[in-house]
């Protein structure tokens, strides 16, 4: 069953305590991990598969596609060269070490022009007002340049019958509910607002990150999400996930889908507005709401959070790191993150941090949960994920928190998922992405 890596992993670490020197087990467990998306686990299994037989080729792909996965694409390049090595004839091994030589040689290429010129804005070279719209396009137009609930609900339906909004719309473009993570899935986007309502000024949301990537239809959810921004600026929040990111774009989807369906100048522009989204979000100075979690150390103030320079990709470590990636655990202390990214935090290190800064408790998202939902460290720490049978193959529910003034107790909503056109999840994903997780 698609569904049961949890099992596989479960399964495979009790025939390693068996058998801790069988090199097959160490690399299905490697693939386990990397389907659940533990990056830094799946590298580590990797890694000790080749230990034991350093002529494990299987070894050699799991580990490069651990280190693709973490945007350690020099790393990858080195094992797909082994195996074409000691494989010569292995078309398969040769296109992946194609695909990665070029990734390489395009990181560098970027680089080196990055460092040539102050980095000038995508905006300075669109001229939109020259932009003319064809007579044959019948789709959604902004209303004198501004976006309005009209234009809204026709985008949205235009979008649903799988049709591309014009370039130049494209360009412009007492409760709160608090969703998690919509990864491209438009169509389960539109269920959360046929669920609880369009937002409206009576009517907020915040979308607390991982707008686009894996789901094929990440243009339609950014573009609606961005619509409503514009429409109602004081009433719809967005929050940075760590797939607002030029590096996890590149490797799952949005990128390729931007490119696909618009330009890649299009896919700059995104890039840019992206490093301007706010990291996090307070709630009446109760309740802090992140993508990913809590700290590598304790100490970290809502003060130290309001100082972070946020316009930039995210760096390997500190807060802005981990407020995009970090996840909870539930004993004491911290770990090593299982993705390999950030840390883990346990019920300890959340009470602090929340005593200090005299918060109730944290929301945050970036991690698939059955239900939908998950509460954990003793109600202080509530994950929320809003793309239901994730990548249709997870088979979870997907919920909503609302959250009222008055007490702000969370009240939960789930759903399931409802039928989308039939693009599969990572269409436009990296090749070697794609591959690697067979």
């Amino acid at each position: 069953n698609d569904k049961d890596y949890e099992n596989a992993i479960k399964y495979y670490s009790e025939a390693l305590e068996l058998n801790p020197s069988n090199a097959i087990y160490y690399s299905n467990r490697s693939l386990a991990y990397l389907r659940t998306e533990c990056y830094g686990y799946a590298l580590a299994d990797a890694t000790k598969a080749l230990e034991i037989d350093k002529n494990y080729i299987k070894g050699y792909y799991r580990r490069a596609t651990s280190n693709m996965a973490l945007g350690k694409f020099k790393a990858a390049l080195k094992d797909y060269e082994t195996v074409v090595r000691v494989r010569p004839n292995d078309k398969d091994a040769r296109m992946k070490y194609q695909e990665c030589n070029k990734i390489v040689k395009q990181k560098a290429f970027e680089r080196a022009i990055a460092s040539d010129e102050t980095k000038k804005s995508v905006v300075d070279s669109l001229d939109i007002e020259n932009m003319t719209i064809e007579d044959d396009y019948v789709g959604p137009k902004l209303e004198d340049g501004k976006v309005t609930l009209k234009f809204m609900n026709e985008m949205m339906d235009w979008f649903k019958d799988q049709k591309k909004l014009h370039r130049k719309c494209a360009y412009q473009t007492e409760k709160i509910t608090i969703c998690g993570d919509t990864h491209g899935q438009y169509y389960d986007l539109l269920n959360i607002f046929k669920l609880n309502g369009l937002p409206s000024e009576t009517n907020p949301y915040l979308f607390n990150g991982d707008f686009v990537d894996r789901g094929s239809f990440s243009v339609e959810v950014i573009l609606t999400l961005f619509g409503f921004k514009l429409l109602y600026p004081d009433n719809f929040h967005l929050l940075r996930g760590n797939h607002e990111t030029d590096n996890m774009n590149q490797m799952y989807g949005f990128e390729g889908e931007v490119k696909a369906k618009y330009t890649a100048q299009m896919f700059q522009l995104f890039s840019e507005v992206f490093q301007w989204l706010p990291l996090a979000q307070c709630i009446n100075n109760k309740v802090l709401v992140m993508h990913g979690g809590l700290f590598s150390e304790d100490g970290v103030t809502l003060e130290n959070l309001r100082k972070i320079d946020r316009n930039r990709q995210p760096p390997d470590s500190g807060p802005m790191c981990d407020l995009l990636w970090s996840d909870p655990q539930p004993q004491n202390g911290r770990s090593i993150s299982k993705r390999g990214v950030s840390c883990q935090f346990g019920p300890d290190v959340t009470e602090r941090f929340l005593e200090q800064n005299k918060l109730d408790f944290i929301v945050r998202s970036h991690e698939v949960k059955a239900e939908g939902y998950e509460v954990t460290h003793s109600g202080k720490c509530i994950t929320v994920f809003s793309a239901p049978n994730y990548c249709d193959q997870m088979g979870n529910k997907g919920a909503y928190i609302h959250l009222r003034g008055s007490d702000l107790k969370p009240e939960f909503h789930q759903f399931t998922a409802v039928p989308h056109p039939n693009v599969k999840p990572m269409a436009y994903a990296n090749t070697l992405m794609q591959l690697g997780m067979m």
